[in-house]
């Protein structure tokens, strides 16, 4: 008895420590209005050079059309750590150009951090947090118009910052609290600023506001890099956290603006800053990736490169086409844009020795299911309450057939439209998202593109097929009203959108 007792223990230690070691490292490094037609592996007539990039694509999985929720930053960050489409929280969820923006995270939603958390991982977060934070006052009073001066000014900087990355399932935190563009210009770690702005700074475009003295743009993508990479040797071979399984989130400031690469970035590639300035991101990527490589870490982590949405217009794309360089590759838009040069971002994956190299999938997958994928990586069980429209693309990382991947995705603008795919059938509408801007008197048509045999989305073909807009138009209504996409209980939005009906 007292021996069977003991084998009994021995198998559940070893089942549990199987299961531990099977349990990868996650890095998901995500840059920031990057061009799908940016990364010369997915354009061959890309004008940046990407090396690092290429590589970690063929040593892993290409996803071709992988998709951000949103064509802007904050609410693709928002799809990332709650796999929820931003629509249904649209009252917060819609951009904020200042890092003094209100939380946007829901209390109590579950984060991928938090999940991952709960499953015994270290988790940090190093770089654009752009989700909102409550800053502490003067007064004690809340926080009003945070793009006023009158507002920001009662900010008490000595205190903690609550609402941030901490709160949401993060154990360790070094970054910006929005936009390199965006006041205030100071880093953040943990729940407070390394250092009281005490200058006044601006950078491109002009945003003057509240910065720290030592803070320089130009440092930013540097530091954040150097940051993941201590914390990666923290865990690998002689690191003092050697066999935790770790998260790493890393929001990179670039290549947006400020365009800001070091000086020995700069003047790499033909089409000046902008340019150059992607080549540096792609270089930090390969500082991350041999960071892995060299602290034995590679056979147990997850990388994954991606973007939050596409080329961002006001750097005028005329001027880098007219040099042969299309940021948006053959898509149409940028970033803002519901078509999907807006939307439709590079997504690489490498795993060694589970993900076979050179693997090129043209499934359907979007930045909302990377929740549902470490769920499934975990195996952690969703309640109905989270993640109502992940969908894990795990069985296609590792080759597998599966009947739950995703056949329909939906997108946002903030331009007052949604898009919904359907197999290769794309239907665009109008929507009212009670934003503080002029309304349309009478809304645009509606867009239907067969995106298989026109992914320009040139040739509309509503007219032409007016059950199938009928049918989409239907679903589309059935998912924001369901408060989910995914099989399980209906919940309730929090969001003001309004879809105009064709």
């Amino acid at each position: 008895m007292k021996q069977s007792i003991f084998t009994l223990l021995f198998l559940i230690f070893t089942t549990f420590s199987v299961k531990a070691v099977e349990r990868p490292n996650i890095v998901f490094i995500f840059a920031d209005d990057m061009g799908y037609g940016d990364v010369s592996l997915l354009n061959e007539k890309s004008k940046i050079k990407t090396p690092h990039l290429d590589s970690l694509g063929r040593q892993g999985m290409i996803f071709t059309d992988a998709h951000a929720a949103c064509s802007v930053c904050g609410p693709s960050r928002y799809a990332v750590m709650t796999g929820r489409y931003p629509m249904r929280n649209h009252k917060k969820a819609t951009n904020n150009n200042t890092g003094f923006g209100l939380p946007v995270l829901e209390s109590g939603r579950l984060t991928v951090a938090q999940m991952l958390k709960e499953k015994g991982y270290n988790t940090a977060a190093f770089g654009k947090w752009h989700l909102g934070m409550t800053w502490a006052t003067q007064d004690g009073k809340p926080l009003g118009n945070p793009t006023l001066e009158t507002e920001w000014q009662r900010i008490d900087y000595t205190k903690s910052i609550a609402d941030g990355p901490l709160a949401r399932g993060f154990e360790y935190y070094f970054g910006i609290p929005a936009s390199l563009d965006m006041i205030p210009y100071v880093f953040i770690e943990n729940d407070y600023v390394t250092e009281i702005p005490s200058a006044i700074k601006q950078n491109d475009p002009p945003r003057p506001g509240p910065a720290g003295k030592k803070f320089e743009p130009i440092d930013v993508l540097p530091v954040l890099t150097e940051k993941s990479i201590e914390y990666i040797r923290e865990h690998g071979t002689g690191g003092k956290y050697y066999g935790n399984p770790f998260f790493i989130y890393l929001p990179l400031n670039a290549p947006h603006t400020p365009l800001v690469p070091t000086k020995d970035w700069q003047g790499k590639t033909v089409i000046g800053d902008y340019g150059d300035y992607c080549s540096q991101v792609d270089n930090s990527v390969g500082k991350i990736l041999g960071a892995i490589d060299q602290s034995n870490l590679k056979e147990n982590t997850l990388v994954i490169f991606t973007v939050d949405n596409g080329f961002a217009p006001y750097l005028k794309p005329k001027n880098y086409e007219e040099k042969g360089h299309f940021p948006s590759y053959i898509y149409r838009g940028y970033k803002g844009d519901i078509y999907d040069g807006g939307h439709r971002i590079p997504f690489f994956v490498r795993w060694s020795g589970k993900i076979k190299p050179h693997s090129v999938s043209n499934e359907l997958i979007g930045l909302v299911d990377f929740l549902a994928t470490c769920a499934e990586i975990v195996d952690f069980r969703l309640p109905d309450h989270a993640a109502e429209d992940s969908v894990s693309f795990l069985p296609i990382l590792l080759g597998k057939e599966s009947t739950t991947k995703r056949t329909e995705l939906v997108h946002l603008s903030p331009k007052n439209q949604v898009s919904i795919r359907e197999g290769t059938l794309k239907l665009i509408v109008p929507a009212n998202t009670g934003q503080k801007r002029p309304q349309w008197k009478i809304p645009p048509p509606c867009e239907l593109y067969d995106m298989s045999i026109d992914p320009s989305e040139q040739n509309n073909l509503v007219k032409e097929k007016p059950e199938i807009v009928a049918k989409m138009f239907s679903r589309l209504e059935t998912i924001f009203e369901n408060g989910r996409s995914t099989p399980g209980t209906p919940q309730k939005n929090n969001s003001d959108l309004q879809l105009y009906k064709p």
